[in-house]
């Protein structure tokens, strides 16, 4: 190890004595000068420079969870080294399966067919809205009001009973009545 290892080796381990009984800012000064280790422990494993931050923060995390496993007679910067290694590699494995299944293509959907189906269709079917809302509208009071609870809303016969105040037997006849008027409303449009 190097002296600056060695010297960093010494402050990390008595930060660390000090943050597992429970010194918070030895804590937090610890975690603030491990980071640059960190980050070189991960270029060493190949991490690319845009994935650097997310394998320290794994192994911030990594050490915070694990920071009452940590033997004070051993040595803070290989503990820390390990984590570091294994966060680095977790990443890369994680990249690696992504990369895999997922391309980066922008402009790919330029070159696939529209899969929504015929335009023409779409456009019968918007008319087709549009005249049955229509229609709907034109529907006397009692008519128009089953069709919104028990079409529109999709309310069942009780719960459309209970909102409008009407029994369940008047609520079916002004359903039934409206399917009719509209049917044949429908059928003299087309």
């Amino acid at each position: 190890m190097t002296l600056q290892i060695l010297e960093a080796d010494r402050r990390w381990e008595s930060w660390m004595v000090a943050a597992q009984a429970g010194d918070r800012a030895a804590y937090e000064t610890l975690l603030q000068d491990c980071i640059p280790f960190i980050k070189m422990v991960a270029r060493r494993q190949g991490v690319s420079f845009d994935r650097i931050d997310d394998v320290v923060q794994d192994t911030l995390v990594t050490v915070h969870r694990a920071r009452q496993t940590y033997d004070p007679s051993r040595s803070f910067s290989a503990w820390l080294r390990t984590i570091a290694q294994r966060r680095a590699i977790d990443g890369l494995r994680r990249y690696n399966r992504r990369q895999s299944r997922e391309i980066y293509a922008p402009l790919a959907y330029e070159n696939h067919a529209d899969t929504g189906g015929d335009p023409r269709e779409s456009t019968d079917r918007s008319d087709r809205i549009g005249l049955l809302s229509r229609a709907v509208t034109t529907l006397p009071a009692r008519q128009l009001e089953a069709v919104q609870h028990l079409a529109l809303s999709g309310l069942s016969l009780v719960e459309a009973a209970t909102a409008t105040g009407r029994t369940m037997g008047a609520l079916k006849v002004s359903f039934h009545r409206a399917l009719k008027t509209l049917r044949s409303e429908l059928v003299g449009e087309e």
